[in-house]
């Protein structure tokens, strides 16, 4: 069973570390032998400015877009997702693996519009607003005042719209959550984020945010960092990641969840669950409780639906289609 996950930090730990190889390197938790092993048909691989490396910088986004270019796609591991077609051929190819970019918070784009289109010309098609604080477009969700978006901000969802990069609410705060709910014209996600009834950690979802995203036909992808699991505990396990599956599907979101793992964006792993090798496992677990069709449809069937409904068409693929 082929599994597609929607977050992983990979990228910033490769250009922290220009000699950390993607093959098989020992401090990365996603390796191109671990995607093999587990099977993954698309990992979304986010672009994340640390703090601890001084101000978010627009060079600094084109660093980590140029490690995925010349040490994942150039070096023959991955394909890069960037057209809706590609998610029917990835259906019918099912030994070929595809990467897609995405963007954990526009600070990095210092408030220049401009630089959306530039992002979406070199392959990224998600973008998370914040990351968990205030930047020049919005809130994040541990800023305490709890604002929604900049006027900026706002023309940023326009822009986002216009160049068919999709949105994502992670790490978006209560305010900016509803915001965006109200402007888009589009589908949004939510990357990597639990049930708050389960898990009340700021970082997870209301139920009333989760009906909303079912109500846009988003996904939600469910993440395994421990202390969005389960708090107070010092140990997590695979079993504990299925209250949050039951409320979501509760909620009515059964055919919206998909999974967002975080993966090397983490120091603590779920116990049995610490890379992407380690699905097949999880699969098994699910398969205990759910039908096949149902398990299915979280690993990939409902981030590929999605992403074939939402990704832009190819430029060629209309062309050919208009003569």
């Amino acid at each position: 069973m082929r599994t597609v996950d929607f977050h992983c930090d990979v990228l910033s730990k490769m250009w922290e570390d220009p000699k950390a190889s993607f093959v098989d390197g020992p401090h990365l938790d996603v390796t191109m032998q671990r995607l093999e092993h587990g099977d993954l048909a698309l990992q979304v691989f986010a672009v994340f400015l640390s703090e601890k490396f001084g101000r978010p910088s627009f060079e600094r986004v084109l660093a980590q877009l140029d490690v995925f270019r010349s040490r994942i796609v150039n070096a023959g591991h991955l394909k890069p997702l960037l057209w809706r077609e590609q998610v029917r051929e990835m259906r019918q190819r099912k030994t070929e693996r595809y990467g897609v970019l995405s963007l954990e918070g526009v600070d990095g784009l210092e408030g220049n519009l401009y630089y959306v289109q530039l992002l979406f010309d070199m392959g990224v098609r998600l973008m998370g607003v914040t990351w968990n604080y205030a930047n020049w477009a919005a809130d994040g969700v541990l800023e305490q005042r709890n604002g929604g978006f900049t006027e900026r901000g706002r023309q940023l969802i326009e822009q986002c719209h216009r160049t068919g990069i999709i949105l994502d609410v992670s790490h978006l705060s209560q305010a900016g959550f509803w915001e965006l709910a109200e402007l888009t014209q589009r589908p949004v996600i939510a990357s990597h984020s639990n049930a708050y009834s389960i898990c009340p950690h700021p970082r997870n979802l209301s139920d009333e945010q989760i009906r909303a995203l079912i109500a846009l036909n988003g996904m939600i992808g469910i993440t395994f960092v421990p202390w969005f699991i389960r708090s107070g505990v010092q140990r997590v396990t695979p079993e504990d990641v299925l209250p949050h599956i039951e409320k979501i599907c509760e909620l009515g979101g059964e055919k919206h969840i998909m999974f967002g793992s975080d993966f090397d964006g983490i120091d603590q792993w779920i116990e049995g669950l610490e890379h992407p090798g380690r699905y097949p496992d999880f699969q098994e677990l699910l398969l205990k409780f759910y039908p096949e069709s149902t398990v299915k449809g979280w690993m990939s069937d409902n981030p590929l639906r999605f992403l074939e409904q939402h990704l832009p068409a190819s430029p060629v693929q209309e062309y050919e289609h208009d003569a």
